[in-house]
């Protein structure tokens, strides 16, 4: 009997896509995945191709080449888009501003080098650590494109130490002599910043942030004090990154914000460990992300996931969702995956497997605080191996103050009191559907330390199969609906698990 031509076009439409997901490159990290999610591809380019080097630009490390990858890029884009090849040398440049259906692509050998001249890079509107506000130009930029990519074998230098300030106890006496014999001025005589205009600016923000500022005057009297993330990419959808090493960022490194589609594969993103600010890579408000075989070895969080700050994330409203990450390394950092602290827009669907961290202050790291506001749910973590954690391999702070754990940590521990609940609105942040499996942790300071607040606890995390071994055991606080399943905490001090005004813990 013949079939109907319904039932023909369904089968032949079920062939073609089981025959795409065949030839899906990361079929394998979709598999079994606990939400639906889009196949993230890298974007396509025209076959057409101009090499930096026709432009008049010389890779000495010396001559400034930011007039040549402008005429590049706008050549490129006149044509209706290709690949820059930047070739081998050290191309020196001030800001590279990127264009839609444009590949960036470093041949092996080639070092893209920014000046660290402050003047080169003038003032924009932007947003960092959740907030609207003004920095200098990032390096790399984009806004509103589609279809961009940044590929190859070669770096991505920012020239981050002449822009970030620097803490004596952070580094070797070399270091330190080096670093200040520049000049610069001291917020104290441990704590030095390039410029008087870092420490002005310094004096009058909040977490980075400078507040009231009116005048264009104003602004440009703390100007030194703005550095920028490195890349920003801003309400793009296609985004790739691929194969480059990415180092030495005046702040982040990367920063993909408000973007759709985004691709990170194969990169390395690298910052001293004492580069304030310097972390690798924040996803902040992006839907349908795929971070795979990556390293990170930072000055801050490795991997991290942001929506906004406060009223001004609560006002956008753009969660960032659909997140898959999957065979990553991070070195130093302050955390390995990271949520928060700026998650007012909210962060669901999650997905972080067969990763390692190494060294990193904490391992799985979750932060905020009262009047942030913002819904994290909705994450799975399976497979992941830890070594040397300072802290904790799983740490829960709500009570989040802009220090790493470990600063925390040597700020002096107490015995948490009973903290009086606060009505519940659209300020109170709130954590909950959280699933960790298969996680090996070989050295922490501390099992677990999950601290909720009253009104609203950590809700509904699941602990299964997992071993710890630390020099104390496991503390809870505020927190709910906790299941632990095949848990094992080796440790040497203490008591194995403390909860302090928890319910329903299992």
């Amino acid at each position: 009997m013949t079939k109907p031509l319904y039932v023909i076009a369904a089968i032949c439409l079920w062939l073609f896509s089981a025959c795409q997901s065949a030839d899906y490159k990361y079929e394998a990290v979709y598999r079994n995945l606990p939400f639906d999610m889009p196949r993230v591809e890298a974007p396509r380019f025209p076959d057409r191709t101009v090499n930096l080097a026709e432009f008049n630009a010389v890779g000495n490390g010396e001559t400034l080449c930011t007039s040549a990858f402008a005429d590049a890029i706008n050549t490129l884009s006149e044509q209706g888009g290709g690949h820059l090849v930047v070739p081998a040398g050290v191309w020196l440049t001030g800001p590279i501003v990127l264009k839609s259906n444009i590949d960036l692509h470093l041949e092996k050998g080639a070092v893209i080098l920014f000046s660290p001249d402050v003047d080169l890079y003038p003032l924009v509107e932007t947003v960092f650590e959740g907030l609207d506000t003004r920095r200098c130009q990032s390096p790399i930029s984009g806004r509103n494109l589609e279809n961009v990519a940044i590929t190859g074998e070669g770096a991505i230098d920012g020239n981050g130490h002449y822009w970030r300030p620097l803490k004596r106890e952070k580094v070797t006496e070399s270091v330190w002599k080096q670093t200040t014999a520049r000049g610069g001025v001291y917020k104290r005589p441990t704590y030095w910043f390039p410029y008087p205009e870092t420490l002005k600016g310094d004096t009058i923000s909040n977490m980075n942030v400078p507040q009231n500022l009116q005048t264009e005057e104003e602004w440009q009297s703390v100007r030194h004090f703005l550095r920028p993330v490195m890349v920003s990419l801003i309400e793009c959808k296609n985004v790739w990154l691929q194969g480059v090493i990415f180092q030495n960022s005046p702040a982040w490194n990367l920063h993909p914000l408000m973007c759709e589609n985004v691709l990170v594969e194969d990169v390395q993103v690298r910052n001293p460990s004492y580069a304030q600010n310097g972390d690798g890579l924040d996803l902040e408000s992006c839907k349908n992300a795929l971070i795979v075989n990556s390293t990170f070895d930072v000055g801050d969080d490795g991997i991290c996931l942001k929506s906004g700050k406060d009223e001004d994330g609560r006002r956008r409203a753009r969660p960032c969702e659909n997140v898959v990450v999957d065979g990553c390394t991070v070195f130093k950092g302050h955390g390995g995956f990271v949520v928060g602290s700026e998650m007012s827009g909210g962060v669901r669907n999650v997905s972080v497997s067969n990763c390692q961290f190494l060294g990193t202050d904490v391992g799985l790291r979750f932060k905020s605080k009262r009047g942030r506001g913002g819904i994290v749910e909705n994450i799975w973590i399976t497979n992941v191996s830890m070594m040397d954690i300072p802290t904790e391999p799983i740490t829960f702070n709500l009570y989040y103050g802009g220090k790493s754990a470990v600063e925390v940590l040597e700020s002096g521990e107490k015995v948490p009191a009973k903290v009086e609940p606060l009505p519940v609105d659209e300020t109170t942040p709130c954590f909950r559907n959280i699933h960790v499996k298969n996680l090996i942790c070989a050295g922490a300071r501390r099992a677990l330390f999950f601290n909720g607040i009253p009104e609203m606890p950590i809700e509904n995390v699941v602990l299964e199969d997992i071993d710890i071994t630390s020099r104390l055991g496991a503390e809870f606080i505020y927190s709910k609906a906790v299941t632990m399943k095949n848990v094992t905490i080796r440790n040497t001090e203490g008591e194995q698990v403390v909860t302090r005004f928890c319910e329903d813990m299992k």
